[in-house]
């Protein structure tokens, strides 16, 4: 392989105390990157579109390093990553919908986000009246006996939009390929122009279930952007309301779960736990999900002594509820039966798309933010990351069970050394166009946040990655050699964000 080129790397958490800029490469480097890619050397974070431009996010899984890589794309193309790297084909997709730029030798060069119904094509790019797209094409899938069964955009109950296009033998899955961005909401664009505080509200509602994830993330690379020391109280401030929105998560996640495997009960018990916990978030910082209480320089809600003893309260109960509830999904035969080898994933599979969180720990990759990619408050605390190796449904359930002893562990630790003092610093223009990367540990795995301010402090660009980009086209391997009737139960076990992908 041709010699590297020479990326800025930077060391942990060294990107979030200062401006993190990208480097610029040749065509040729960008190449080079993307057989580094191909072969396993890098983990890609995030591919991306600018005007004029593309960038890739990569992270050295060796030395724990992240580095961005610019490519100038003036005549809009730049040369493919997902010919040759599967998990960048999406990200290129979506760049060519809402850029127009394109990779050239793409092996799927069909639209994603756009569904031909936007009044204007490339909306961040050279703007056009959109001519309409072409009726999409699902892969076929040749052989015998087969039959194609379409399940959505439009669900049963309450759930956001999006098309399984299934390919079945019988009631076996051959084959299932996706069709998301209904819910695409033009984030994107309103973050370009826009003021701090709106890009804080923007990222706040990108996906309702992260809300806390997000806003973290924004802040993170505004912080890293204009050089902003965040108040020590600030962080510990952050840290408990991401642990108390992963407990919230998790305790719905698990009973939905079991709720797909025909046991109800399980669930009726989940969300009541589950529900304490927003009730518990509301008295402590004055919001359910937490929104907007994260904020550039540090946080807009302090936690006084009636709140905290709310918090110590509630990891009690957790702790007293939940071990039996765990027990008893453990000793439920005909739970486990539904669980057990269903909707499986290689670990291969994960290593190559990167998939972060749940999904990935359960198949084996050892990958934490808050541990390999150390940020405060995280990097004072003990924290043991969970992994399985099996890989299926009933993996998932086991690390996100393991995740919620974990975050009743780092609740009480940030608790337990809860400094005084402020809780926001404020932001100041730097004068001059400055550049910051986000990176932190969500519910779903890391989430990711680049953004680009010029020199009034304005955003020119943010790009916000979801966990779920690197796990939906997961979810199409692990329904693989199953029964459609066992796809929900797949697809709650991944509970990937429609909104957080979409944007």
């Amino acid at each position: 392989m041709t010699d590297l080129p020479d990326l800025a790397w930077t060391r942990s958490r060294d990107f979030r105390a200062s401006p993190f800029t990208a480097t610029p490469v040749s065509r040729q480097e960008w190449e080079t990157l993307t057989q580094a890619l191909a072969g396993g050397m890098f983990t890609m974070m995030s591919l991306w579109g600018e005007e004029g431009a593309a960038c890739m996010a990569l992270h050295d899984p060796l030395t724990r390093r992240v580095a961005v890589a610019r490519l100038a794309a003036a005549s809009g193309v730049f040369p493919s990553v997902g010919v040759h790297h599967a998990p960048a084909q999406r990200l290129e997709r979506a760049a060519a919908d809402l850029f127009g730029l394109v990779p050239e030798g793409a092996a799927d060069a069909r639209p994603w986000l756009d569904h031909g119904r936007w009044e204007i094509a490339h909306p961040l790019g050279a703007a056009s009246a959109n001519p309409g797209q072409p009726t999409y094409r699902f892969l076929p899938v040749y052989g015998e006996s087969l039959n194609e069964v379409p399940v959505g955009p439009v669900h049963a109950g309450i759930i956001e939009p999006g098309h399984f296009r299934f390919t079945a033998q019988g009631e076996t899955v051959v084959r299932l390929e996706e069709r998301l961005g209904y819910v695409h909401k033009g984030i994107d664009r309103l973050m370009r122009g826009a003021s701090l505080a709106r890009g804080a509200e923007l990222a706040a509602r990108t996906s309702g279930d992260s809300t806390v994830g997000y806003s973290w993330a924004f802040a993170q690379a505004v912080e890293a952007a204009l050089c902003v020391a965040v108040p020590e109280r600030a962080f510990r401030l952050r840290g408990l309301m991401a642990e108390v929105e992963r407990l919230a998560n998790h305790l719905g996640d698990i009973g939905a779960i079991c709720n797909d495997a025909a046991f109800a009960m399980m669930q009726a018990q989940m969300s009541v736990l589950r529900e304490k916990v927003l009730r518990a978030a509301q008295e402590a910082f004055g919001h359910r999900f937490m929104r907007d209480r994260i904020v550039p320089g540090g946080v807009a809600s302090d936690l006084d002594a009636e709140g905290e003893g709310v918090l110590r309260a509630l990891v009690a109960e957790v702790r007293d509820r939940f071990p039996p509830l765990v027990d008893l999904y453990d000793n439920t035969a005909s739970l486990l039966d539904r669980t057990v080898a269903t909707g499986s994933v290689s670990a291969d599979l994960v290593r190559r798309f990167g998939a972060g969180g749940y999904v990935g720990r359960a198949s084996g990759r050892d990958f934490d933010t808050r541990r390999d990619l150390r940020y405060a408050p995280y990097d004072m605390l003990k924290l043991d990351v969970p992994v399985q190796a099996e890989g299926d449904v009933n993996a998932r359930v086991w690390i996100r069970i393991r995740e919620v002893e974990q975050s009743c562990s780092l609740i009480t630790q940030m608790l337990n050394a809860l400094p005084r003092g402020a809780l926001r610093t404020d932001v100041a223009q730097a004068g001059e166009p400055r550049e910051g990367l986000g990176l932190i540990e969500g519910f779903r795995g890391d989430i990711l946040v680049w953004l680009s301010l010029d020199a009034e402090g304005r955003i020119r660009r943010c790009h916000m990655r979801d966990p779920s980009w690197f796990q939906w086209p997961l979810l199409e391997a692990a329904i693989e050699g199953n029964i459609i009737a066992d796809f929900p139960l797949c697809n709650k076990s991944f509970n990937c964000s429609y909104s957080g992908h979409d944007l």
